[in-house]
């Protein structure tokens, strides 16, 4: 075991819930602000930044030995925010390449990947982040901290990795000037095999969404 997971696994509780509490409210505040579409031009380069960010957290509470709840059930919260408006805003924002196609699990064998989208998982992502939020800011730090580790896990980890790596390909095709598949048109509760990928995803070049994404290509 390294001495960061070896850190991690025995770093005072109430310090690491404000370290992973700091940064998941950074994360939560700089992607309400791109959803706003003030600057539409950076929206992808920032969220780029923001969930390689999130991720470092996720490492951290996977690394961590496990959280468990002060109370057996969970204290009522109220309603859950709305998430629509943000999912709507970066739905437009992110029009030209929302659509991505994934494998859910890849160790799954010849599993097939299915169409997905950013602006639904990045709505999905801020959902688990703020039930967990809502428990810190009550005070109730080992509720928090539990919830936050048990949904990376289940949930918001694999959605967000599954995020920064359609984002990172995005930014990779523009700044190489490769071809990108154009997916925008699939059915995200469709599976898609290898023949309809193919069938399906007609080609744009890269340079077409570089300019409105605040993305440029490598000469």
């Amino acid at each position: 075991m390294s001495d960061a997971t070896l850190h991690a696994a025995h770093q005072d509780p109430d310090d690491f819930a404000v370290q992973i509490a700091d940064q998941i409210e950074s994360f939560i505040v700089a992607v309400t602000e791109v959803a706003k579409g003030d600057e539409p031009d950076s929206a992808v380069p920032f969220l780029l930044l923001e969930f390689s960010q999130l991720m470092l957290a996720g490492g951290r509470l996977g690394a961590h030995e496990d959280f468990l709840p002060d109370e057996r059930y969970e204290p009522d919260l109220g309603p859950e925010p709305d998430v629509d408006e943000l999912r709507e805003r970066f739905a437009v924002i992110l029009e030209p390449i929302d659509v991505y196609s994934e494998v859910f699990d890849p160790y799954e064998p010849r599993k097939a990947p299915v169409a997905a989208r950013i602006s639904d998982d990045i709505a999905g992502v801020i959902t688990d982040l703020r039930h967990g939020m809502a428990h810190y800011r009550a005070g109730r730090t080992a509720e928090a901290l539990w919830w936050w580790q048990f949904s990376y896990f289940s949930n918001w980890g694999s959605t967000a990795s599954a995020t920064l790596r359609a984002l990172q390909s995005l930014v990779a095709h523009v700044r190489l000037d490769q071809p990108l598949p154009a997916l925008d048109g699939l059915d995200t509760d469709q599976d898609l095999g290898e023949d309809a990928l193919a069938e399906e995803a007609g080609k744009v070049m890269a340079e077409e969404i570089a300019g409105p994404l605040g993305l440029r290509t490598v000469r």
